[in-house]
Formats: C-alpha cells, sequence, structure tokens
C-alpha cells in the first residue's frame, strides 16, 4: 500500500485557466471602482447645481429632490424669525436683514435676562412686526432702531428691542394673550409706550419730526383698525393678530393716539375714547 501510495497523483493545476479568470476578475473589479469614483463625483457636482452655482449651499445639498426644475429655496431652510405681513411694516429705509440683525443682537444681550427674568428665546421663535428708527431723547440720548418681536409661542407674548450703534441698549416686554374678547375686539399694547412717546424730562420738547407707531392685538372679527395721534394718521397694517400702525409727528402732543377699530362691514367695534383701560392721556 505504501508503493501504490505514490503512484497516486493530483491532477495538475490548471494554470492557464485560472490566470485566465482571474485576469478577467481583475478588469471587473476595476470597472466596479471606476464606476463607483464616477458616482462620487457626479453627486457634488449635481448638489452644487441645484443649490444655485453659489457654493452657498449646506450639508443638506445633496438630499434626493423630486425634480431639479423646482430646487428649494435658501430662505426656505433659513434659519431666523418670520417677515411682517406687509413691507410697509419696515421703516425709514430699514431692511429685513438688517431688523433680523437687530433683534438677534437684543436678545443674546446680556441685560436681556435681567430684564426679561428668563431666556427670551432665539430670533428664529419670533416673527418681526415693526422695524423702525428711533428717536434719542434726554433719558436715552442717540437716535437707534426700534425692532418689534413677537413670539409665536407663546402668543401674545412679544419685545420692542432698542438698538443703537449695533448694540442693545433695552428690551420692553409685555403679554397679550387672551386679552382680546366680544367687548374688548381691540387692545392697544399698554406696554408699547416707547413707541409713541420721548422722555418725560422733555415733555412739551420734544425732538421732532418724531417717528411713532402704536401696536397692539385684535380680534379676527376686526377688518381695519385706524390710529390719529397729533397731526397724522394712519390705516394699521393687520399681521397675524396684532395691528401695527406709524407715522410721523411734527407737533408737540399731549394725547396718546386715538385708536379704532371696524369690522369687514365698516361697523365701528372700538373706540380708545371709551376704552376705560386705555390711558388717553401723556404722563
Amino acid at each position: 500500500m505504501t508503493d501504490d501510495a505514490y503512484t497516486i497523483h493530483p491532477s495538475p493545476a490548471p494554470y492557464p485557466a485560472i490566470r485566465r479568470r482571474g485576469v478577467a476578475e481583475r478588469r471587473r473589479r476595476a470597472a466596479a471602482v471606476g464606476a463607483a469614483l464616477a458616482a462620487i463625483v457626479t453627486v457634488p457636482a449635481a448638489a452644487y447645481a441645484v443649490a444655485g452655482g453659489n457654493g452657498e449651499g449646506g450639508a443638506d445639498t445633496a438630499t434626493p429632490m423630486s425634480s431639479v426644475s423646482t430646487p428649494q429655496s435658501a430662505s426656505a431652510t433659513a434659519s431666523g424669525p418670520a417677515r411682517p405681513a406687509t413691507d410697509g411694516q419696515l421703516l425709514d429705509g430699514i431692511t429685513f436683514d438688517e431688523a433680523t440683525k437687530a433683534l438677534q443682537e437684543c436678545l443674546t444681550a446680556e441685560h436681556v435676562a435681567r430684564v426679561v427674568g428668563k431666556d427670551a428665546g432665539k430670533a428664529e421663535n419670533y416673527r418681526i412686526i415693526l422695524a423702525a428708527k428711533s428717536t434719542g431723547d434726554s433719558n436715552s440720548p442717540g437716535d437707534g432702531v426700534h425692532v418689534v418681536g413677537v413670539a409665536q409661542r407663546p402668543a401674545g407674548f412679544r419685545v420692542i428691542c432698542d438698538v443703537k450703534d449695533g448694540e442693545s441698549a433695552g428690551i420692553s416686554t409685555s403679554t397679550q394673550d387672551g386679552l382680546t374678547s366680544a367687548a374688548r375686539p381691540v387692545v392697544p399694547d399698554d406696554n408699547a409706550g416707547a413707541l409713541y412717546r420721548q422722555s418725560l424730562i422733555d415733555k412739551g420738547h420734544w425732538k421732532l419730526p418724531y417717528r411713532w407707531a402704536s401696536i397692539g392685538t385684535v380680534d379676527p372679527s376686526v377688518a381695519k383698525v385706524t390710529v390719529s395721534y397729533g397731526d397724522s394718521d394712519a390705516t394699521a397694517a393687520l399681521d397675524h393678530g396684532w395691528f401695527v400702525a406709524a407715522g410721523m409727528l411734527n407737533q408737540q402732543v399731549t394725547r396718546a393716539p386715538h385708536i379704532k377699530g371696524f369690522d369687514a362691514a365698516g361697523k365701528q367695534v372700538y373706540d380708545s375714547d371709551t376704552d376705560k383701560t386705555y390711558d388717553k392721556t401723556l404722563p
């Protein structure tokens, strides 16, 4: 058996066939790698085209889209406050971007937490309903910008930011949640006096002309709000439950803005002159 064992030899290895299969396999793998590299190069190029080719696309620009012909707008994913209902609420040449920066500066200022008593939240939680220049007085010298932001939640919470030279110079807050009713469909913001009056120290000697504004909440049944103040009159913009009116004052005044509200049929449903809770005379 020992002698016979040496007579058993394995079949010779088919080297030519193995070599041919190896060459074919290497070629197949090379083709697959080449296709993968082509795909890697193509994806960013497609994403760049969808983003508009301006190099500002974020990490999500490669998200598959149903149609390249209808790309997402950059503003749809931008982080920031909501725009006002009308362009007329951005006054005195103030752009929305400038108003946004002013609101962000105000909300992140160190003194805001002390005034509000808690975190005032981020700018993207607000809607800007007014941006206008502010006039300095003896109590707060130097002109600046007023930006009014109303929170999406809780409804009725708002901030008035005073920004001067790019820095927060003060903040005022108020809550109007649930104050409108059938008996009081228009509720002027009693804590928004900074928008329409100057310092008590300057009473009778205001700096003129003076940009004023009046804000408050309205019931859905209210279709129109008018405001008269001194020698100026304005029809308010209605913005998601708020009214916003503004004008230029050219005379000294002693009475607060006179506010009226009307329903869709034109019937007067509110008059600040008959509102016992409204301060009609300036301090």
